[in-house]
């Protein structure tokens, strides 16, 4: 798998999130078994690029090559600078947003708002590659498979694309007017792949090593993208990963690996965002890792997360993982009954 002059480890692929897929996040994925990772959506608006929130989003220390970053917009020369803008601060490759469904970006025309108006979405993915050739950055699609139903216009769009030079599609199965809801349908993603040289990527409810598999047989796409599956599960990609080369499906991680990732994924969160903003973005994340665990730990979840989010402080958010850890260690065992596995973490 190939990306422009970018050969990938493998063909299991991070779904930029807005407000997940930081950097901590990324290097996880990576670290767990993704072959690439694409950044949270950078705007292309020139009067935002100073705030935090897009200074935070361009910051890649660290990050293992390639960079990719996500820009979105709706103005053909504002996306081309924002594509140098990122270029300069370390993008290797640049993804265009054609895909979010949020109404807080459809309701400005970017996003997958985008699809209605194919003329536009020509010129803005000439302007980026325009302003990306020179040097040497390929450009990236993701989108959907249309605006509604009645209107999935992803194959035309992922023709023109190509003729502009786009070096890779990324299909999410879904319409705009879907949002996450329903399933989402490969049969879209199989055509385009059908009619297109360069490499489609599927994406869309891939949310086990058996639906990477189905999905890739289906589409006949050169790789999967995980999203939603992948929040509080960033080892989704090595049970991936084992599953695609022997077909068997990889143990669960032990309490070990999974307190030492958790752990490590804190520090690196609080490293980027500092105390204050730390402790409350790293909930979400928590939250996750919660509703991950096995039935073991289901009432001990509960007073987890309420523990961590009352937790002010980045020494009492790590407390309170260690504490969960070493109280469910003392477990043993899996009892044979949930009931039996309450775990007594005080709120």
């Amino acid at each position: 798998m190939r990306i422009g002059p970018y050969q990938l480890p493998n063909r299991l692929f991070v779904a930029p999130m807005a407000g997940v897929t930081d950097r901590p996040f990324r290097k996880l994925c990576k670290q767990l078994g993704a072959g690439y990772a694409v950044s949270e959506m950078v705007t292309s608006r020139p009067d935002l690029w100073d705030s935090l929130k897009t200074s935070r989003r361009a910051n890649h220390d660290g990050e293992t090559a390639p960079i990719a970053v996500q820009i979105a917009g709706t103005d053909a020369a504002m996306m081309a600078d924002a594509a140098r803008y990122n270029i300069d601060r370390g993008a290797q490759i640049i993804d265009i947003n054609m895909g979010c469904p949020a109404k807080k970006v459809c309701n400005k025309w970017a996003g997958s708002a985008l699809m209605q108006d194919e003329a536009l979405a020509l010129q803005i993915v000439e302007a980026v590659v325009g302003a990306s050739a020179p040097h040497g950055v390929p450009v990236t699609l993701k989108m959907r498979t249309g605006w509604a139903a009645q209107a999935k216009n992803a194959p035309s769009i992922a023709l023109a694309a190509e003729a502009a030079g786009v070096q890779m599609l990324t299909i999410h199965g879904r319409t705009r007017e879907q949002g996450y809801s329903g399933f989402a349908e490969h049969d879209t993603v199989a055509h385009i792949k059908s009619r297109v040289a360069i490499p489609v990527v599927a994406n869309g409810d891939v949310n086990s090593p058996q639906a990477a598999r189905d999905t890739l047989a289906r589409t006949g796409a050169d790789a999967v993208m995980v999203g939603r599956a992948a929040q509080g599960r960033p080892w989704i990609f090595r049970e991936i990963a084992h599953f695609l080369a022997t077909g068997a499906e990889l143990a669960p991680p032990t309490r070990t690996e999974l307190k030492t990732w958790m752990l490590a994924h804190l520090l690196e969160h609080y490293e980027l965002y500092g105390e204050n903003t730390g402790v409350r973005s790293a909930r979400k994340h928590l939250g996750w890792y919660a509703q991950s665990f096995a039935h073991p730990a289901d009432d001990g979840a509960k007073a987890f997360r309420q523990r961590i989010n009352t937790a002010t402080t980045c020494d009492t958010q790590l407390a309170a993982v260690t504490d969960f850890f070493d109280e469910w260690d003392a477990l043993g065992d899996w009892p044979a009954a949930p009931e039996q596995a309450t775990l007594k973490l005080a709120a």
